[in-house]
């Protein structure tokens, strides 16, 4: 292949996987592989100067904007590192760096590269008042209300000493314990997971609710100041300054004099980073004194006086014992790999998922095999190849199941989708099963005292068959159960008459509808507020609600269409769950009896603040446009079809001042939102989020 077809194929590839990681956050490759990909680039432009092209990835940093943000023009650029797996690189570049400043001492601050997703932090009069996204390196993503509800992030200084205005750069981060809780929660709803915490941090960030960002407990850790009045002319002081003004900085830094102290500092790390509470994958070796920092200066890309080594993924081989396949709640048929145990990461590893049959045969895994194992960003065992030359000669190709492992009914496999599925919804046992633990969440109906193990003697004693059997127990039949007293079964049954007074968000997550989580079921109820209007509700409008596109609103309507769910909903509401969102206290009725849409992107509020303006006001929200709608409010980007449909029935077009000021006489909207959440105090308080 000459030249000029390597280097497109190369640009191809690596602008593929860009996109992957920046914006849609779905890596296909390792960061090893994207970085030896892209040394090959560079060698090869650099050997064809004539091909060169100032769209190639080698001049560009990559982007992680979304479009859904305001985006803002960071003052110094964010520039990439310079990535090495070569100790013996990381030498290279300190002798250069000595070479650079004509022998005179210099030293060096090591520090672990965190694998989270890089932030912008600026502060006027010691008050946060932006957060900024890397983005392309040159401008990001502003995500102040998000980074807000990170606590480790200080919204007012300590002390005193600081520039009247700075920028500080650091790592938002998802600490193992909470990745490990996020992903518990998506796996028991069925929800794709998160392949590692960087993901998760990337994608908790972005998202659109401030109150989602909240609870995924993202943590913040900072490594950079810049500005113009800072207290010392080194890296290593200012940090230590910052941390007394309450930022939080790593205490695994440490200052080095040598080449020497520089490589003991990374072997340390390379061994005894499985111990840390944080994901990392490297390590960031950078030049201290920032007059040194000015004399080595940087390329387009990259700063000349730091660069990161990046640790090697923990790898082992073992033998695959056998397969299982799990079925869950919503039939999904899962095959896990049982391993023989093998010591990986600080764990002993005995089981890994296989994700699917397209994975199985890509990688032609059979059973016998030696196979390499490794945990997917750190802690997600995960099979990535077989040794081949230790295969067995008599080894036959893996063969998938075609049937349910648990009921024989054969599996069925959806359009776009790579699992297979057991369609016996309503007599497979685990499928059973698993919906009536949902259904006794927590976060769903609540109902406290059953566990696992009582919902599966109450479903084998042929007590409870679904969710709504639980409403027709009675005590006498939970003391009848081995182990169970009357205490017990005293406690279950209240239980579940408390639970009818769960609000309708919950009832709707409790039913267990397929990709229907959590936060999705409060968008539905908001919107629709009432059980009876999502299940009317059409796939155009399912798609109008927040957190609903076209792959949600099929798994709303599927369900919703089959005759079994429909008595299931029945039986739930002579049980007496409410069905209905609780009506808001009324502001006023300055828009009782008006119907209102709300269409694209706003200046000052967002739809759903819209909206609530709408209800505090009496007036109701409708998901489509037709003849029933008063009022369309209409931002920047509305819907061609909706503009057309509007005009064509003659609906009044209101901008979001002209909206305002339809209850501008009764109540200043800001003066509203004020009166419709708790007083929050002036100063932030020891605890408080904001």
């Amino acid at each position: 292949m000459d030249a000029a077809k390597q280097i497109e194929n190369l640009r191809k590839e690596l602008n593929r996987h860009n996109y992957n990681y920046y914006v849609l956050n779905a890596p296909e490759i390792s960061d090893r592989d994207f970085d030896m990909m892209m040394k090959e680039l560079e060698k090869l432009e650099h050997e064809h100067p004539e091909l060169d092209d100032p769209y190639s990835p080698t001049h560009r940093v990559g982007s992680d904007i979304n479009k859904a943000f305001e985006q803002h023009v960071h003052q110094r650029p964010m520039l990439s590192l310079g990535n090495t797996y070569s100790i013996a690189e990381v030498d290279d570049f300190l002798h250069r760096t000595r070479e650079s400043l004509m022998g005179e001492e210099f030293s060096i601050v090591g520090e672990m590269k965190f694998d989270g997703t890089s932030i912008s932090l600026t502060y006027r009069d010691g008050r946060l008042v932006r957060a900024v996204t890397r983005g392309d390196g040159e401008r990001g993503d502003i995500v102040t209300d998000n980074v807000m509800t990170i606590k480790s992030v200080p919204l007012q200084l300590n002390g005193s000493g600081w520039p009247q205005e700075f920028e500080i750069r650091g790592e938002i981060v998802l600490p193992w314990k909470a990745f490990d809780r996020l992903n518990a929660e998506r796996e028991f709803n069925e929800e794709p997971l998160f392949a590692n915490p960087r993901n998760a941090a990337a994608g908790t960030l972005k998202q659109l609710s401030s109150a989602v960002v909240a609870r995924r407990g993202l943590d913040c850790t900072l490594y950079q100041l810049a500005g113009d009045d800072l207290p010392y002319d080194s890296h290593w002081e200012n940090l230590q300054k910052a941390r007394e003004w309450g930022f939080k900085i790593s205490n695994e830094m440490r200052i080095c004099r040598s080449i020497a102290q520089v490589d003991e500092f990374i072997a340390h790390w390379d061994e005894a980073r499985s111990r840390l509470p944080f994901p990392t994958d490297g390590v960031v070796v950078k030049v201290n004194r920032y007059a040194d920092r000015r004399a080595l200066g940087s390329t387009a890309k990259a700063p000349r006086w730091a660069v990161a080594y990046k640790f090697k993924a923990e790898q082992a081989l073992t033998e695959l014992l056998s397969v299982d396949f799990q079925v869950g709640r919503t039939g999904a048929v899962t095959p896990v790999a049982n391993l023989a145990p093998v010591q990986l990461a600080g764990t002993t590893v005995k089981r890994a998922t296989l994700h699917n049959a397209e994975q199985i045969a890509q990688l032609d895994i059979r059973l016998g095999d030696r196979v390499y194992v490794e945990k997917g960003g750190e802690i997600i065992p995960k099979i990535t190849g077989v040794d081949f030359a230790q295969r067995k000669a008599d080894s036959r190709p893996f063969e998938y199941i075609t049937v349910c492992p648990v009921c024989g009914t054969p599996l069925v496999r959806y359009e776009g989708e790579a699992k297979y599925y057991c369609p016996n919804q309503n007599h497979c046992e685990p499928q059973i099963l698993g919906r009536i633990i949902h259904f006794i969440r927590r976060k769903a109906m609540d109902i406290d005292g059953l566990g696992e193990e009582t919902v599966e003697l109450l479903y084998r004693n042929g007590l409870v068959h679904d969710a709504a059997d639980l409403y027709d127990l009675r005590a006498g039949q939970i003391t009848s159960l081995p182990r169970m007293g009357e205490k017990s079964a005293e406690n279950i049954m209240e239980s579940i008459r408390r639970s009818k007074l769960v609000p309708f968000p919950r009832v709707l997550f409790a039913l267990g509808i397929r990709f229907v989580g959590e936060t999705t079921a409060k968008y539905l109820a908001s919107h629709f507020g009432s059980m009876d209007a999502v299940m009317r509700a059409t796939r155009e409008e399912l798609v109008e609600a927040e957190e609903v596109g076209p792959k949600v609103a099929d798994g709303i309507l599927d369900y919703f269409a089959d005759e079994g769910n429909r008595t299931l909903i029945e039986r739930l509401r002579r049980a007496g769950l409410k069905f209905e969102a609780e009506a808001p206290r009324l502001r006023s009725d300055a828009l009782t009896g008006k119907s209102f849409v709300i269409s694209g992107k706003f200046s000052t509020h967002s739809r759903d603040e819209l909206k609530e303006l709408i209800e505090l006001h009496g007036g109701r929200n409708l998901a489509a446009v037709s003849a029933n709608v008063d009022y369309i409010v209409a931002g920047e980007n509305m819907g061609p079809a909706k503009l057309k449909k509007a005009e064509k029935l003659g609906i009044p077009i209101l901008t979001e001042k002209e909206f305002l000021a339809l209850i501008a006489d009764d109540e200043p909207a800001a003066a509203t939102f004020a009166a419709a959440e708790p007083e929050t105090p002036a100063q932030p308080t020891q605890g408080a989020l904001f």
